[in-house]
């Protein structure tokens, strides 16, 4: 039986009547008392206020602490309250998010599962292809793909693609890729505005099924690629403010997944394909990796080492990607000199044309995203070329 603190209640009340400003942190010491009283009035409150200091602290462990007591409140408000669900996964989604800034990641895989019973899978679906299982979060990427609205499109149906593959399900990645090349195509031939991310999505595809031994899809994609770049680079490409670095940089990281350590519970790894949303600890671990790489980049250099060096200043410039790809100040100037090094070594690999057909191609990518398509058109004909 509850036992309610009348002075607690009555100084609740005061407080709230009166007229001076009241901050979140006082605000919720009186939300928590009348919530207890009057829940239909106060709960709702409390949670909402709850996560205001949540997103305001810069301390994790007190973070998780206002997510985990908003999400508890909002679990007891009333069902069929106005935006009831909608307010409990805001709850949840700042709960889980916070769990895993921690690496409790048991408790946030609970909190995601949660989430998905409510309707909100895409949290569970980035914590199983984290964890290495990709054929689980591609049925969920599947059902986000279908149910999704038209403006998610691309970026849901690269994930579930990008999943597929990782689970080994080649051709059923290569279905889905081909499914948004044909909507890419259209929005390109209605808009005429959207042939840079045709171009980087076929460029994808080509090396998907390259990956798959499909040598004639891989050559396909690649001329059609081409021929559209072409285009770019005689016509100057779209009036556009909005680049697509951030598609590049989903792209660019996405193809670097073949060379990272395997995905597991016990090792997490990015959701390659998913462009933002990373679990903290998996991101800040991907980014830690940085000094080793370097260290080892260093090593290899000194011993003139050159295959392996290409391959590891790629992991490197993927990071730096993660970190800052979609950043618009300074893009061009910030990672030219990243791949201009990456194709220059690759030079020196006469016997190794494959690797300086990938440095190619990447600073192809790279320039159609900082709008270079003359250029860009360049290092991907010499790519091809060296891909027949």
């Amino acid at each position: 039986m509850l036992t309610i603190d009348h002075d607690a209640v009555l100084r609740a009340r005061v407080l709230l009547l009166g007229s001076g400003r009241l901050w979140p942190e006082d605000l919720v010491g009186a939300y928590r008392v009348l919530a207890e009283v009057s829940p239909k009035v106060y709960r709702t409150k409390l949670v909402d206020t709850l996560l205001t200091l949540c997103f305001q602290s810069r301390d994790p462990r007190v973070k998780v602490e206002l997510a985990g007591e908003a999400s508890r409140a909002a679990r007891r408000v009333e069902v069929g309250a106005p935006d009831r669900v909608e307010r409990l996964c805001r709850a949840l989604n700042a709960y889980q998010g916070s769990l895993f800034a921690l690496g409790r990641r048991a408790e946030g895989r609970a909190i995601c599962e949660e989430l998905a019973e409510a309707g909100y899978s895409g949290s569970l679906a980035r914590v199983l292809a984290e964890e290495g299982y990709f054929r689980e979060a591609a049925e969920l990427g599947e059902a986000a793909a279908r149910k999704g609205i038209p403006e998610h499109s691309f970026r849901n149906k690269v994930q579930w693609a990008a999943n597929l593959e990782g689970a080994g399900l080649h051709d059923a990645a290569a279905a889905v890729f081909r499914e948004l090349l044909v909507e890419v195509r259209r929005e390109a031939a209605d808009e005429g505005t959207d042939l840079p991310r045709l171009v980087r999505a076929l460029v994808h595809f080509s090396r998907m099924r390259e990956a798959a031994g499909d040598g004639a899809g891989a050559a396909a994609a690649r001329r059609e690629a081409r021929s559209i770049l072409e285009g770019l680079a005689t016509t100057g490409g779209p009036r556009s403010s909005d680049r697509g670095i951030g598609c590049w940089s989903t792209l660019f990281v996405l193809s670097g997944r073949a060379a990272e350590p395997a995905a597991s519970p016990e090792r997490p790894m990015p959701p390659f394909g998913l462009e933002h949303g990373w679990s903290l600890d998996v991101r800040e671990g991907f980014l830690g990796m940085l000094p080793g790489l370097e260290a080892e980049a260093a090593v290899l250099r000194e011993a003139d080492l050159l295959p392996e060096l290409v391959d590891v200043l790629r992991r490197i410039s993927i990071r730096a990607a993660v970190r800052d790809g979609d950043h618009h100040y300074l893009f061009e100037e910030r990672f030219t000199p990243r791949f201009d090094e990456g194709v220059t070594l690759a030079r020196r690999l006469p016997d190794d044309p494959a690797r300086l057909a990938r440095a190619l191609t990447d600073r192809s990518m790279f320039l159609v995203a900082a709008g270079s398509f003359e250029r860009a058109c360049a290092d991907f004909a010499e790519a091809a070329a060296l891909l027949r």
